[in-house]
């Protein structure tokens, strides 16, 4: 899909409000190789080792083995994803939104399994980052299943990005996700159609509801910045969770054995 994605409004509605809604940006027949695929983690067929955790650990109420499910780097156990359609396209935007110099950072899976009802907390990326000379940053959360109200679309505070990041600390007694204070009366649920999107900045206020439904809410997401601030971070060892290249070649040589 060459050329712009864009039009000159949404580029503003993006840095006025601090996020944005692209819609179909993976088709109904590609997001079915999403979907195999994300199974296959969630499945623990491909083995993604401490790269996965309970987003939600301390929160749930459900007695779910995890109540919200993240898995970083998805991409260094299925390289063929840097190749596919999302990350291809997702890219290709980010660099209309924050510039031609953005490069993918990291990408992850988050999926709230059906009735864990773990809300993600209130929060803003940048609270969770480095403190980086230049603070552009887009992240793409990309739907896998229709993203409604009950089952934890995000819901996104529009204008925070204009504003300095708030206070945060720890939501649950065991540490993880991050949360700071926020209401829904300050912010607007975006559901999604499977293959739909929103990018926001990081710092960006946006929180989710648990999924209360019978169906899985699966999101892949991506996050884009500057080169210079990708290669600022790793100079100074902050890689978002990012596994050894031995342990990540093994695994992949493990999951292209398996039937």
């Amino acid at each position: 899909m060459p050329g712009h994605f864009l039009t000159s409004e949404q580029v503003i509605f993006f840095q006025e409000n601090g996020y944005l809604t692209v819609n179909n940006l993976v088709p109904p027949g590609e997001i079915e190789q999403y979907k195999t695929l994300y199974e296959d983690f969630l499945s623990g067929r491909i083995n993604t080792g401490a790269n996965r955790s309970d987003l939600g650990a301390g929160l749930g109420k459900s007695g779910a083995k995890e109540n919200i499910t993240q898995i970083m780097w998805p991409s260094d156990f299925a390289p063929q994803l840097m190749s596919m359609p999302f990350h291809e396209r997702a890219l290709a935007i980010s660099r209309e939104l924050i510039g031609a110099d953005a490069e993918m950072d990291f990408d992850m899976l988050i999926n709230k399994a059906p009735h864990t009802d773990t809300p993600t907390p209130w929060h803003q990326d940048e609270a969770y980052w480095l403190s980086l000379p230049d603070k552009r940053a887009a992240s793409c959360w990309l739907a896998l299943d229709p993203a409604t109200v009950d089952n934890g679309c995000m819901w996104f505070v529009p204008a925070s990005n204009q504003k300095e990041v708030r206070p945060h600390r720890f939501a649950g007694p065991k540490g993880g996700a991050l949360m700071c204070d926020a209401g829904e009366e300050e912010g607007i649920p975006v559901e999604l159609s499977p293959g739909s999107c929103t990018f926001h900045t990081g710092r960006t206020l946006h929180y989710s509801r648990g999924n209360s439904t019978g169906e899985q809410r699966r999101a892949f997401i991506i996050n884009f910045r500057p080169q210079s601030m990708i290669a600022y971070e790793r100079a100074r060892g902050f890689d978002h969770g990012r596994q050894n290249a031995a342990d990540r070649k093994l695994q992949n040589q493990e999951f292209n054995q398996l039937p």
